[in-house]
Order: C-alpha cells, then sequence, then structure tokens
C-alpha cells in the first residue's frame, strides 16, 4: 500500500456485524430476536415512508412476532431537535432496539436517538470526538441510497439551529450491532439522487485514501469503491433498473464508508458544509461541486496516490510523473460528473462571488476537518479555491 511500511501501526474500528446482498432486508426480524428485543423505535423519513420501502423491515418484524413504532420526522440536514424528539419517543414507548432506515440522515438520526437513550442530555451535549460516555441501544442500520457509507462509521453529522453550523459527534459507540445493505432498497432512486449519492460515496473514498490516517486497510477499501464508482455511476444513472449496477454502487458506499471511519475525510467536506447549510443544498451535490476543486489544490501533498486514483478511474498514466499523472485524477472526476450531468460551477447554483465571505468563514469553521488533508490550507488558500469554483482553470 502507498506511503506504508511494514512498521506502520493502525486501529480499524467497523459494525459488529455487517450483512449484505439482494432481499437481506428479510432478515431483520431474525436480527432483533438475536438481541432479544422486544419493541423497536423504527427510524426514517416521509420519503422512506411514503415509497414503501419500509413494507420488507416491518413484514419481517411482524413474521418474527416483534413489536415496532415509526418515528418518521427525519428532515435532511436534521436539525438536533429531531434527534431529541426521537429519544424522547423511543423512552415514552418503551422501545430496545433502533432501526435506522433511509438516507444518511435517517441513519445519523437514528445513531443519536441510540447515544440518549443511555446518556441524558441533548445530542448537542456529546458533539466533539469520543464525548459519549456510554453505549446507547443496539442498533440495525438499513441505508436506502448508495453514498453516506453512515451505517458502518463512528460518526453522526447533525445542524445546530443556533449556531446555522454542521456539528459532529464521533465515537466507536456509533457503530452499529449489524449493518444491512440491501441493494433493492435502491433501485426506485432517481438519476439524480444516484448521481448525488454515488459522488458523496466517491468524496469519502477519495478522501480516505490521500488522507494523512489512511491504513493498509483504508486504503483496499478506498481503491475498490473508487473503481467501483467510476464503472458504475454512469451506468445507474443511465439505467435505474440496472440490478448489477446497483449492486456494485451498495457494496462502493460500504467500502467507503469503512474507509473514512478509519482514515478520516479533508477539505473537500470542510469547504461542502457551507453549501448545504447556507444554500440547503444535498450534502452528496456539495460534496460533488468542490471535489476537483479541492483536488487541484491538493496534488501536490500526495502526487502518488491521486495518480493511483487516475488509474483506478480509467486514466492511462504511462510514462508520465507522479504530479502529472496525477492531475488526470481531476480529468477523470471532470469526465464522471458530465457523464451523470452534475455541474461543479458554482455560478450554476446562484451562488456568487458577493457570497464568498460567507462560504470562506463558514469552511474554516470546519478547520478539524484540515488535518487528516494532504495539504495544508490557510484561510486565503479557501478563498482561492472558491474563487477557481465560481471560474474554473482546468
Amino acid at each position: 500500500m502507498f506511503g506504508h511500511t511494514p512498521m506502520t501501526q493502525f486501529t480499524s474500528f467497523s459494525p459488529g456485524k455487517i450483512i449484505f446482498g439482494n432481499g437481506t432486508v428479510a432478515q431483520v426480524g431474525s436480527e432483533v430476536q438475536q438481541m432479544k428485543g422486544v419493541k423497536c423505535l423504527l427510524v426514517t423519513d416521509p420519503g422512506v415512508a411514503g415509497a414503501g420501502l419500509l413494507s420488507g423491515v416491518e413484514t419481517s418484524l411482524t413474521e418474527a412476532g416483534v413489536a415496532f413504532v415509526r418515528f418518521d420526522q427525519v428532515e435532511p440536514e436534521p436539525r438536533s431537535h429531531i434527534i431529541d424528539d426521537g429519544a424522547a419517543l423511543y423512552r415514552d414507548e418503551g422501545c430496545d432496539v433502533i432501526i435506522g432506515v433511509g438516507g444518511g440522515s435517517s441513519l445519523d438520526v437514528a445513531k443519536g436517538i441510540s447515544v440518549l437513550a443511555a446518556n441524558e442530555g441533548s445530542i448537542l451535549d456529546y458533539v466533539g470526538l469520543n464525548c459519549v460516555p456510554r453505549r446507547g441501544a443496539p442498533m440495525i442500520l438499513i441505508p436506502t441510497t448508495a453514498g453516506t457509507g453512515s451505517e458502518v462509521t463512528r460518526g453522526l453529522v447533525m445542524t445546530d439551529e443556533a449556531q446555522q453550523i454542521k456539528c459532529v459527534v464521533f465515537s466507536p459507540f456509533l457503530l452499529p450491532e449489524v449493518a444491512l445493505v440491501d441493494p433493492e432498497l435502491t433501485w426506485s432512486m432517481p438519476p439524480v439522487v444516484t448521481a448525488d449519492s454515488g459522488m458523496d460515496s466517491l468524496v469519502h473514498a477519495i478522501e480516505a485514501y490521500v488522507s494523512t490516517g489512511a491504513t493498509p486497510l483504508s486504503d483496499m477499501w478506498a481503491e475498490e469503491a473508487i473503481r467501483l464508482i467510476g464503472g458504475f455511476l454512469p451506468v445507474a444513472c443511465a439505467k435505474g433498473g440496472n440490478s448489477e449496477a446497483r449492486y456494485r454502487l451498495c457494496m462502493a458506499a460500504l467500502l467507503s464508508g469503512l474507509a473514512f471511519t478509519n482514515a478520516g475525510l479533508g477539505a473537500v467536506h470542510a469547504l461542502a458544509y457551507p453549501l448545504g447549510t447556507d444554500y440547503h443544498m444535498t450534502h452528496g451535490r456539495t460534496n460533488a461541486i468542490m471535489l476537483p476543486h479541492v483536488m487541484k489544490f491538493n496534488l501536490s501533498g500526495n502526487p502518488l496516490k491521486y495518480r493511483r486514483v487516475a488509474e483506478l478511474l480509467g486514466e492511462n498514466t504511462g510514462g508520465l510523473s507522479d504530479l502529472t499523472g496525477a492531475a488526470l485524477s481531476i480529468d477523470a472526476v471532470l469526465e464522471l460528473l458530465a457523464a451523470i450531468n452534475v455541474s461543479c460551477r458554482l455560478s450554476d447554483y446562484k451562488i456568487g462571488e458577493t457570497d464568498l465571505k460567507q462560504l470562506v468563514a463558514g469552511a474554516m469553521r470546519q478547520e478539524r476537518l484540515f488535518v487528516p488533508n494532504p495539504r495544508d490550507l490557510t484561510e486565503d488558500d479557501v478563498r482561492s479555491i472558491y474563487l477557481h469554483g465560481f471560474n474554473p482553470n482546468w
């Protein structure tokens, strides 16, 4: 693996169990029985509930004789009070297991409710690294999108309404007992959601791969995720019913989640966050927008790995220097974005240079993400990256 020696030491985190494959949602009831669960809180959002994606889960629970109650108030970029409200329902209903079903927001809310099942106060009391004192309620996390990887990560992201910033709770106690990935649940995703989710997964994989915290295991996971996304994201966007493409993208999201929960993220996420909180864009789309601009800045920080990213995305780097080959990774990402009809020009989203000061201030509040980034950033660097987003010069 790039950058590792036989003396490299590392720690790896993952869920207690991963169940993967078409039709595996039918195993939910059995998994709850093995946990000795009696009553589940089913955490989801109105869209997932309305689309009928809970039917397989609820049928499995009913057949297993497990009671459940729905909490379907999850919203995109969830505000902290949503988690607090869900925890109150969990306690009032006497639940003992939490099942999260949906995109990253639903899974993150489920994690937060789990925390509050065993720890007092509001979820905002536990923002930061390893600030959760005790493990919470047992969880089964079931994604319905192929992007966030939240089902296998140690973090949850929420919005602090008072400060209008994204906050992160990061703890090994957020890893679920079971991560259950059934690709069939993603078949109904429309092209725009497929595109945004897939790019979210790609950003996770690339940032983990070039991170200063990368490990031999995270590198293996990230490499395979990058290869799968490059090969199958355009296919899934073009033909949503392609079952192989859906299967491969779910695997990529799982692998990229494992990669970044162990290696960390970087400046793409830092600069993407203000676009989500201030302009109410999806997390996957904001990551997609900022990815090539941050990559252009980052290349000199890890040219060997960016060159490998280019190769994994189908570029021929033979005979080129590492830095020249690394630049082809940007070409590959731009080609991928064009194939799935996603623009990375900020002005295409009605964001102008008059917004620059606000964007820079928002990104600088996420300086924690600069630490594992392969190249150090100053406030002037952040400003320059955003300016490139307004007027790209590849």
